[in-house]
């Protein structure tokens, strides 16, 4: 007779994501999911307690991006599946694969003014692939499956598991052998696929007649593990290659092809786009920023598009060729086919022309980068951490200022996600838990994550959850007692002095840092962040805080190293 388990929902659930080898959960408890965390501790599953449900999702977001991996959080009804909403819509909108556990009411009771009862599921559905919601206590082996296999193909994303009380409570007799994964969904890519022969060829075409073809890649290259095979494709061609702040790391930022971030910043990836003769685009939405709010693409230059979703072609510009592949897949087929076409034209001059100009670019920025002043300047940070952070290094960014200056001046070292920005949706307070994730994703490896005091304070209570979990990552403040970004943009928009709800109380985070069990150490003077950097190192059980004290001239603000001020007219949005 075949093996049975008499077992709950919960455990059901537990016993699933077991099957599917997931590495640290993030949530918090509540009734509804109680057997599901008894299963959880009972069977050994990594589980930590989070602050806030907003940060277990980030922290399984920064976790996946790393990793390649499912991230997984759950939550308790109502307030804590609203709190994952900022979470999910950063996931969704980002590509990365998530399964998120929500519980719901008892159904013999729901709308009957439960306690925390909410339309949960109309809530979190634009923010997730899709949802399940899980109503036969005997489906939860199957639906748990289906999760795992949505998040995972095709462009990955959130998927939601709602479990109401009364099955998550239940009690089934489940064959033992239902407990069971489909190892393709366990990381992403789950599946590969190439574009159809006659885009390839004609692809092919107009790159073996382009003398200036330029790459502009996004963090598709990322979902599909494929930034070795577009440094190989870059190369093999003397085609120079730039990248969105979710693309950094596309190829090695250091590599004499690299044309560096283009879009509303840009080294000299802008210019670049002005002159070339073909472009490339390659797992890239052609968002806002992107393309500097739609005016950056040349309309008549022929555009190649590289997408593993379809409904991104034509969203935002017209590509000469459509190719609906995944870019793993996708690059090598292509290479392939212009093999076969006539000689490809001698690009080694345009290539030694885009090594020379990224050259002079960073000698004309080097005062900056260098720069004594006091408070530190942004620029003279990020040149420290740049020079500090070791190749297999990762640096995590907070939404908006974090992340665009890391995305100008950061430089990745070898191909790969080592910049890990939340740029799906921007979100302020992703500098903490992504820390966590990203930490616990990549053991071993130096974890830095750059972020504002505003943004610190969004998610200041995960500190206490890096400390429980003993996580040795540094947190970098980017201390200027004000709301940067919008206090910068104030400023270009309306003039000194015009500032309304934009600064912080004056406080020293390494103090916060301390009280909450970090180590936390004060940085006031750019020749000390170098020691700074080397002491949180060498802390290796909890994280370490370093307060940076920056400008706090909003006129100074905005990412670029030269601080140049936009020339805007009233209404333009210019960051």
């Amino acid at each position: 007779m075949p093996e049975t388990l008499e077992i709950t929902g919960g455990e059901a659930l537990a016993r699933m994501l077991a099957a599917h080898g997931v590495g640290p959960m993030f949530g918090m408890g509540g009734f509804q999911l109680l057997p599901f965390y008894d299963a959880a501790r009972r069977i050994g599953l990594n589980h930590n307690l989070i602050n806030d449900e907003r940060c277990a999702a980030f922290a399984a977001d920064a976790y996946a991006k790393v990793s390649g991996r499912p991230g997984v959080c759950d939550a308790t009804l109502g307030p804590g599946a609203t709190n994952l909403v900022t979470g999910l819509a950063e996931a969704y909108n980002a590509g990365t694969p998530i399964v998120a556990v929500v519980g719901d009411s008892h159904r013999a009771h729901s709308w009957k003014n439960m306690t925390q009862e909410a339309r949960q599921v109309e809530v979190l559905r634009p923010v997730c692939k899709e949802i399940l919601r899980v109503e036969c206590i005997e489906r939860i082996p199957e639906l748990v499956r289906r999760a795992f296999t949505v998040a995972t193909h095709g462009r990955p994303g959130p998927v939601v598991l709602d479990i109401p009380e009364d099955v998550a409570h239940g009690v089934h007799t489940f064959a033992a052998d239902a407990f069971h994964a489909d190892p393709a969904s366990t990381r992403i890519p789950a599946l590969r696929c190439r574009p159809d022969d006659a885009a390839l060829a004609e692809a092919a075409r107009l790159l073996a007649h382009a003398q200036r073809p330029l790459m502009l890649c996004g963090g598709g290259v990322h979902l599909s593990g494929a930034a070795d095979a577009v440094q190989r494709f870059a190369v093999a061609l003397n085609i120079p290659v730039a990248h969105t702040m979710s693309g950094k790391g596309a190829i090695a930022c250091t590599h004499p092809l690299s044309a560096g971030l283009f879009g509303r910043y840009s080294r000299i990836a802008n210019d670049l786009i002005a002159a070339a003769d073909c472009l490339f685009v390659v797992g890239c939405k052609l968002g806002e920023i992107a393309t500097r709010r739609y005016d950056l693409i040349p309309v008549s230059v022929p555009l190649i598009h590289l997408d593993i979703l379809p409904e991104e072609f034509d969203r935002t510009t017209a590509p000469t060729v459509r190719l609906w592949g995944d870019i793993g897949a996708t690059l090598p087929a292509l290479h392939e086919v212009m093999r076969t076409q006539a000689a490809q034209p001698d690009r080694r001059s345009y290539a030694a022309e885009v090594a020379q100009r990224m050259q002079a670019w960073r000698a004309s920025v080097t005062e900056r980068l260098e720069s004594d002043e006091v408070p530190v300047s942004m620029a003279r940070l990020m040149h420290e951490i740049n020079t500090w952070l070791p190749p297999d290094g990762l640096l995590v960014a907070d939404g908006g200022f974090a992340a665009h200056w890391g995305g100008l001046l950061f430089d990745t070292k070898r191909p790969g996600r080592s910049f890990v920005p939340d740029r799906g949706f921007a979100s302020i307070g992703y500098g903490i838990p992504g820390a966590i994730g990203a930490t616990l994703a990549a053991p071993g490896r130096q974890v830095v994550s750059l972020t504002g005091d505003g943004g610190c304070n969004m998610s200041l209570g995960e500190l206490e959850t890096a400390v429980r979990m003993k996580l040795p990552f540094t947190l970098v403040v980017v201390n200027n007692a004000a709301s940067g970004y919008v206090k910068a943009l104030q400023h270009l928009m309306y003039g000194a002095g015009a500032y309304q709800s934009a600064d912080l109380a004056e406080t020293n985070y390494a103090d916060v840092a301390r009280a909450l069990g970090c180590n936390g150490i004060r940085v006031e003077e750019p020749g000390a962040i170098r020691d700074a950097l080397n002491a949180a190192a060498s802390c290796t059980d909890r994280p370490t805080v370093l307060d940076v004290v920056v400008t706090r001239d909003p006129a100074r603000m905005l990412p670029g190293v030269d601080s140049r001020a936009a020339k805007i007219k009233q209404g333009d949005r210019i960051a």
